[in-house]
C-alpha cells in the first residue's frame, strides 16, 4: 500500500455540491479574485486551510455533550489544563479562542517598539502580530529551507549560527525566540530535535527564552520519529515531551493538531508573564478558566490533544498528504520537496515562470484552480508577504512563491486527493493560458484576506 488505510470508519457524511463553471466564474469575479471571499458551498474540495476544518471523533463529540458551562472553574477547563501540562510540560496554561489571540496576548505583553523576534519563518498572523507592536519579525531558516527542490529531511530548521549572530549584534532587543513546528510558510517542513537542542544552547548563552508555535507539533514529532537518527523506537508523546522541554513556553492554535474547530492556548514557565497575560485575557477574552471558549470546546481540545498522538492516525495523515504530492511530482508539477505534513506546496515560480512576482503568480494559480475545477487553495507568496522596504520604498518579494493545498484532517478520501491531483496536472499542461493579476484594493495589514484583484490584459502578439 502506498500509505496506510484510514484508521477510522465514517459514521456521518456531509453532501458536497458541484456547481457549474459559469457559476464559479461569477463568484470569483464578484469576490475580486480573492478566494477568501467565495462562498464555501460553491467549492467541491476545500484545501484553503487545515485550521479548524478537522472532523472530530465520536469521543470528542461525546465530550462536547459533557460541557460544563460554568462561568468560572468549569470541570472541562481542568481536563484541558491537565492535557496541556501532561504533553507540553508548562505549568501556566491560558486558554484562548484561537492561536492568533495567543500570539497577540504574548507579543502585546512582552514586546516593545524596536524589538526583534527571530523565527525559522513567521507565518502571516505571527508576523502581523509582531509588527503590530512595532517590532521586527526576522526569518532565520536554514538555506535549504528556501530551496523548494532540496531534499533535506528537516528544512524547517532554524540556523543556529544566524541566530547567534543576531542575538550578539542586537543584544537587548530580542525578548524571545520563536520556533514554528512544522514550518508552515516554508512548505510544512519539520524541525529536528537536534536543531531544537542547538537553538536552546544559543538561547541559553544569550539569556533569551525560547517559545514554540506548536500548532502542528504532532506532525513534527512524527517526522522526527520517522527521519531522525535514534528516534524510531520512541513514542510520539515521548518525543513531544522532550521537544517542549527545551522551550520556555508555546502558543498553539488547537484548530490544527488539537483536532477541533475552534480554540487555542498559551502555555509557559514564566509566572510573571503569565500573570500579566492573564490580566489582559480577562479584559479582552474572558475569565482565565474559559478564555473565550465554551466548556464543551475545552473538553474537545483536551481529548483531541491526546488523540493526535496516535501513530496510526499520524501515519495515515502524513501518508495521505504525501500521496497527493507524489501524484503531482510524478507528473512533473513543481512542488516543495520533501512533502510536508499538512499540505502540498506548489512552487508557483516554476509553475508559472512567465508571470513575475509583481503580478502574483501564486494567486493567479489559486484563481484558476477554483474557476476551472472547484478547488480552493491558498497563496503563500507575494500577495501574502511582499512588503515595501522601510528605507527605499521598493517592494521586497518573498523568496518562496507557493500555493498551499492544505488537507483537512479526517475529512477527505483518497479519491478526493486523486481528483485534486488530476485537476492540478491538467492545469499545469494549460499553464500558458494563465495571466498575471494586479491589486485594486488592499488593507494595510494582512491584505491577502480582503484584497481585491483583477486580471491583466494579455500581452499583444508579436510578429
Amino acid at each position: 500500500m502506498r500509505f496506510p488505510a484510514e484508521p477510522f470508519r465514517i459514521k456521518v457524511v456531509e453532501p458536497l455540491r458541484r456547481v457549474s463553471r459559469e457559476e464559479r466564474v461569477r463568484h470569483i469575479t464578484e469576490a475580486g479574485l480573492n478566494i477568501f471571499a467565495v462562498p464555501a458551498d460553491t467549492i467541491y474540495v476545500d484545501l484553503l486551510t487545515d485550521s479548524g476544518t478537522s472532523a472530530m471523533s465520536d469521543n470528542q463529540w461525546a465530550g462536547i455533550m459533557m460541557g460544563d458551562e460554568s462561568y468560572a472553574g468549569s470541570r472541562n477547563f481542568y481536563n484541558f489544563q491537565k492535557a496541556v501540562r501532561d504533553i507540553f510540560g508548562y505549568p501556566f496554561v491560558i486558554p484562548t479562542h484561537q492561536g492568533r489571540v495567543a500570539e497577540n496576548l504574548l507579543f502585546s505583553t512582552v514586546l516593545k517598539k524596536g524589538d526583534i523576534v527571530p523565527n525559522n519563518i513567521h507565518f502571516d498572523t505571527t508576523r502581523a502580530n509582531v509588527q503590530h507592536q512595532g517590532a521586527e519579525a526576522a526569518d532565520l531558516v536554514i538555506d535549504e529551507g528556501l530551496d523548494p527542490s532540496s531534499l533535506h529531511p528537516f528544512k524547517g530548521n532554524l540556523d543556529p549560527a544566524k541566530l547567534d549572530r543576531l542575538l550578539t549584534e542586537k543584544k537587548g532587543r530580542v525578548p524571545l525566540v520563536m520556533l514554528t513546528v512544522t514550518n508552515n510558510s516554508g512548505g510544512g517542513q519539520p524541525v529536528s530535535l537536534a536543531n531544537i537542542r542547538q537553538v536552546r544552547v544559543v538561547c541559553t548563552k544569550h539569556g533569551v527564552p525560547l517559545f514554540f508555535d506548536a500548532c502542528r507539533f504532532a506532525e513534527n514529532c512524527y517526522f522526527i520519529q520517522q527521519r531522525e537518527s535514534g528516534q524510531a523506537n520512541r513514542s510520539i508523546e515521548e518525543i513531544a515531551k522532550e521537544l517542549f522541554s527545551y522551550g520556555d513556553g508555546c502558543t498553539m492554535s488547537a484548530k490544527k493538531d488539537g483536532l477541533v474547530n475552534i480554540g487555542g492556548f498559551l502555555a509557559m514557565k514564566n509566572e510573571e508573564w503569565s500573570k500579566a497575560i492573564t490580566n489582559l485575557l480577562i479584559l479582552i477574552e474572558g475569565f482565565p478558566t474559559y478564555g473565550g471558549l465554551a466548556g464543551r470546546d475545552l473538553e474537545a481540545i483536551a481529548r483531541g490533544l491526546r488523540e493526535v498522538l496516535s501513530e496510526d492516525y499520524l501515519a495515515f495523515r502524513t501518508g495521505q498528504v504525501a500521496h497527493l504530492g507524489d501524484l503531482l511530482d510524478q507528473a512533473g508539477v513543481p512542488i516543495v520537496k520533501p512533502v510536508g505534513g499538512h499540505a502540498v506546496y506548489i512552487d508557483a515560480k516554476r509553475f508559472l515562470p512567465n508571470i513575475p512576482q509583481s503580478q502574483f503568480p501564486g494567486q493567479a494559480l489559486v484563481v484558476a484552480l477554483y474557476r476551472e475545477y472547484g478547488i480552493r487553495a491558498v497563496e503563500v507568496g507575494s500577495l501574502m508577504f511582499a512588503q515595501p522596504d522601510e528605507k527605499t520604498g521598493e517592494m521586497v518579494y518573498p523568496k518562496l512563491e507557493l500555493v498551499r493545498l492544505a488537507v483537512p484532517r479526517r475529512v477527505y478520501t483518497t479519491e478526493h486527493m486523486r481528483y485534486v491531483a488530476e485537476s492540478v496536472i491538467e492545469l499545469f499542461r494549460d499553464r500558458d493560458k494563465l495571466r498575471g493579476l494586479r491589486v485594486t484594493y488592499e488593507a494595510p495589514v494582512l491584505r491577502h484576506f480582503t484584497a481585491r484583484l483583477e486580471e491583466l490584459a494579455p500581452e499583444p502578439a508579436t510578429r
